[in-house]
């Protein structure tokens, strides 16, 4: 298996920040790793609580030979990762749930989330930031600073969770496999993508940029992009979005 180089940095405002900053002075598949960060950050420029230690804050910087990541599987990476957390809490005997596009759950509350930066040099990719946050060791309390409902590892197994065997774990399966889906593309892991997005079947709200769509979440591309059938019957395939559950008469 491909090896990978890890620094581990006491506190940083952002992992994914220090990556995408010193981007020339990091290798390919390094992985940057914090114990608290002061300014972590979600998808969509939400905050992410990252200032209690023993949880995961990393990113891990990729450097593949490709041109810009719209033409590469990298366009996929975080449903990759989000797969791959989902065996990791499986492995700890929680049944976890993705939505679309890599939001962890456990029972309707996110348990981990990932966002991607980019750095093209011309026109080819110069270097990929994936940051990755799961929570591992958090109290009742430190979830209520939470702007979501949100759980923790720690609370779900009732005993506290080894954060460097985890992290461990983790990086083990994410490379052991990445060679695998960087040749094959988002269909490598369509199958257990599939099964743990328990909202396909459901009734969603998509919010994209200026405008939302509702319809019925059928299936995914190839591709790993979402299909809504709207209630007209059209089909929609959906790029990019954040997607919401819509309760019965909403």
């Amino acid at each position: 298996m491909p090896g990978y180089s890890i620094t581990r940095i006491p506190v940083v405002n952002s992992t994914n920040e220090t990556a995408m900053q010193h981007l020339d002075l990091y290798p390919d598949r390094h992985i940057i790793a914090a114990e608290i960060q002061t300014r972590g950050r979600g998808r969509l420029d939400r905050a992410w609580i990252s200032d209690i230690p023993g949880n995961i804050y990393i990113t891990i910087v990729l450097k593949p030979d490709c041109p810009a990541v719209s033409e590469s599987p990298l366009v996929n990476i975080s449903q990759y990762m989000s797969v791959c957390i989902c065996y990791e809490l499986e492995f700890h005997g929680i049944s976890p749930s993705l939505k679309w596009p890599n939001d962890i759950l456990v029972n309707g509350k996110k348990i981990g989330g990932i966002l991607c930066q980019t750095s093209l040099l011309g026109n080819r990719l110069a270097g990929f930031a994936l940051g990755t946050g799961i929570n591992l060791n958090m109290s009742s309390g430190d979830l209520l600073r939470i702007d979501q409902p949100a759980t923790s590892l720690n609370l779900l197994t009732g005993s506290p969770v080894d954060r460097d065997l985890f992290l461990n774990r983790l990086a083990e399966r994410f490379f052991s496999g990445y060679d695998k889906f960087m040749e094959k593309g988002f269909c490598s892991i369509l199958e257990p993508y599939r099964q743990r997005s328990l909202f396909l079947g459901s009734r969603i709200r998509v919010r994209l940029p200026g405008s939302e769509l509702t319809g019925t979440a059928t299936h995914f591309t190839d591709k790993g992009c979402l299909v809504l059938e709207t209630t007209g019957g059209d089909k929609q395939v959906i790029r990019a979005g954040d997607v919401q559950i819509v309760a019965c008469g909403g």
